[in-house]
């Protein structure tokens, strides 16, 4: 059964693998179905035996959220599972009021932690530049608290530091020639629309154009989840049995062997909530 067995991952981005149905906006490799998920999924009722969604949903606004859940509802089959991987807001309201009360009581070691907890809780929703201020922070080479950093977000802090290395070591020319025809086309409209949007309403009508684009790439987070909204959400849309998995526990078959949420042992998103519920 498990060799037969029809699996989705719904805005996988990076992270996928090759026996799943891989679907998002923008591609990473050619084997990723291009699809904008805040529309129907392209598939048909009862299709898939378990479906999969990583730190997704917090970029899309409520409803639209809503929608895409009730839509894995719908291609999922019968006993068909759905396990979704959020940023645990309870736990990071949790840190930033432990760090907070360190800090006031005097432990002024702990102004690091408390700093990052900030980051954690506002800058991906108020950012109005690639990365943010988190991105400032992880780029700072004196990161006093680089273990605690670790801690909280993993591979994501270890996948900018190796990126930024990467980048250090390759030149304009190298790195116009890594993008797709595609996205140097989409770049050079932006250009030109940027400079009519200047020359015409000028540079602060100019700034409040560029703030918008940004916020429509789907990098900012439009909501976040604790333990009782997203159960609430899944169990709205039909979903029963809904639990808290660890990052390495899981009802779908096999799970581990696809190094979605755990890869040698390390945890892609330490800061998550992992839910799942099953399709009656």
């Amino acid at each position: 059964m498990h060799e037969n067995m029809k699996l989705l991952n719904i805005g996988c981005g990076k992270s996928f693998h090759l026996e799943w149905s891989n679907i998002d906006l923008v591609a990473a490799t050619p084997s990723i179905r291009v699809h904008d998920i805040r529309k129907s999924l392209p598939y048909a009722n009862s299709y898939f035996n378990a479906c999969y969604s990583s730190h997704v949903i917090e970029h899309l606004m409520s409803h639209e959220a809503h929608q895409l859940v009730s839509e894995t509802f719908r291609v999922l089959k019968s006993n068909g599972i759905f396990r979704v991987v959020v940023p645990n807001l309870e736990l990071i309201a949790q840190k930033y009021l432990q760090a907070l009360t360190q800090v006031t009581s005097g432990d002024l070691q702990a102004e690091p932690d408390y700093d990052w907890m900030m980051l954690e809780l506002y800058d991906q929703t108020v950012r109005t530049f690639n990365s943010g201020e988190m991105g400032q922070y992880l780029g700072n080479c004196n990161i006093k608290n680089k273990e605690f950093v670790l801690s909280r977000i993993g591979s994501a802090a270890e996948d900018y530091w190796h990126n930024q290395e990467i980048s250090k070591q390759k030149s304009l020319w190298d790195k116009i020639r890594s993008k797709s025809p595609i996205w140097l086309l989409q770049k050079a409209r932006i250009i030109l629309t940027k400079a009519c949007v200047r020359l015409i309403a000028g540079e602060e009508v100019k700034l409040t154009f560029d703030e918008v684009l940004f916020r429509n790439t789907g990098e900012i987070h439009r909501w976040m989840y604790d333990r009782f909204s997203l159960k609430r959400m899944l169990e709205q849309v039909g979903f029963v049995n809904v639990s808290i998995f660890l990052s390495d526990t899981s009802q779908i078959p096999d799970f581990n062997k696809y190094n979605l949420d755990v890869v040698e042992d390390r945890v892609k998103h330490p800061d998550s909530l992992f839910m799942e519920g099953t399709k009656p």
